[in-house]
């Protein structure tokens, strides 16, 4: 099994080297994402928010125009492309440093990853592992040499619930081991339609179709999930999960209240051999990891 390379390349132009902690800054241009502080409201709004994540410290940025928040209603196509695409124009009409970023798309669709890579986008980020998109979506990031994450759920946000308000758990004989299984399978499906390996990324997909503990599993197993010879994505900021097992008193946390959970839950990512986070906080997230990776950076120099 191949080792997880080294840097993601996010396109032909733009890598991200994983030599130290990384962050994908979380950038919605949608009303009702589940953390109101990160929906952008226009492009004005979104143009500062992404300079002022830049500025803080990403290395890239994720833009989404369809929240996948438990319960959201599904966005089709056309309004995901208004949302995104005039976004993406701005920023890449910016002067530098905002102009340089890399940007994936957070989208299931075909027609948005297509427009959004037209206008200037990297990468595709895709929570349904390119599963609602199908060969099409593999094809399309196989022919643009786009970076590609692939995210493991078990359904779609629409019929989905939040991981602490299951009326019944979602069940599996092994989550670690389906969670592998599937992004696995999906990595497969990717190379044989010409996606390179190095442009793979993966996301065991914390939150979506998980009870808390299963989350808790899938962070505790995260080296085998490493072992499928592929980077992995921390994408655990500021979701329920966080809230429910930072505030075990609390019955339903508020997403606001949960910067110090997702704090906590990067650093153990880090040490457990993950070097991408995605976040919503990128100057807390920094500090935080960049005072954990001093820590393991001196221990592997004395080793």
């Amino acid at each position: 099994m191949p080792r997880p390379s080294t840097s993601w390349r996010m396109s032909p132009k733009r890598s991200i080297t994983l030599d130290r902690p990384r962050l994908l800054a979380i950038l919605n241009t949608t009303p009702d994402s589940f953390f109101p502080a990160s929906r952008a409201a226009g492009v004005d709004d979104g143009l500062a928010r992404a300079l002022a994540a830049v500025l803080a410290g990403a290395d890239a940025l994720d833009l989404g125009g369809e929240s996948t928040r438990p319960g959201a209603r599904r966005v089709d196509a056309a309004e995901q492309i208004a949302r995104v695409v005039p976004l993406v124009i701005a920023i890449r009409a910016s002067p530098p440093p905002l102009a340089e970023i890399p940007i994936s798309i957070d989208t299931t669709l075909v027609e948005v990853a297509r427009a959004a890579l037209d206008a200037g986008a990297d990468a595709i980020n895709d929570v349904s592992a390119a599963i609602e998109g199908g060969d099409d979506m593999l094809a399309l990031a196989a022919e643009r040499g786009s970076g590609l994450i692939l995210m493991h759920r078990l359904l779609p946000p629409d019929r989905d619930q939040f991981s602490d308000r299951y009326d019944a758990p979602p069940r599996y004989a092994d989550v670690a081991t389906e969670v592998a299984e599937l992004l696995a399978a999906r990595a497969r499906a990717a190379t044989r339609a010409g996606v390179q390996h190095d442009a793979i990324l993966l996301d065991p997909g914390l939150g979506f179709g998980k009870t808390p503990e299963q989350n808790l599993e899938l962070v505790r197993r995260t080296p085998e999930l490493l072992a499928l010879g592929y980077p992995l994505l921390s994408a655990a900021s500021r979701k329920s999960f966080v809230g429910r097992v930072a505030s075990p008193d609390i019955p339903q946390t508020d997403p606001a209240d949960r910067l110090a959970g997702s704090l906590a839950f990067s650093v153990e990512h880090l040490a457990r051999g993950l070097r991408l986070f995605r976040v919503h906080d990128v100057a807390p997230q920094r500090q935080a990891l960049l005072a954990a990776w001093a820590i393991h950076a001196g221990e592997a120099r004395r080793d």
